[in-house]
């Protein structure tokens, strides 16, 4: 049985899970976003963006290592660590 925690993730089997595919990405009650797959964009280089922006700001995107799903995207400087999101079965 499975619970619906997001629009993209889910708790399977005490997991954490991509809920597209079903790949699980993390224990349940963990950080998941260190077994997504990750890339980064520095937001300076997107169409549209300011002369203002900061150069090192980015916007990181965690996706599905199976399918290729978008989980989730954050904003941040390179140096930032990654903001925790833990799921649990609760």
């Amino acid at each position: 049985m499975s619970t619906r925690q997001s629009r993209t993730l889910i708790i399977e089997n005490g997991s954490t899970c991509c809920a597209e595919c079903k790949k699980a990405i993390a224990p349940a009650g963990t950080s998941w976003k260190s077994g997504a797959a990750l890339s980064r964009t520095k937001v300076i280089d997107i169409p549209g963006s300011t002369s203002s922006t900061h150069p090192d700001v980015e916007i990181r995107h965690f996706s599905c290592p199976a399918c290729g799903a978008l989980l989730d995207s954050e904003t941040a400087l390179p140096e930032d660590p990654f903001l925790d999101d833990i799921l649990t079965n609760k």
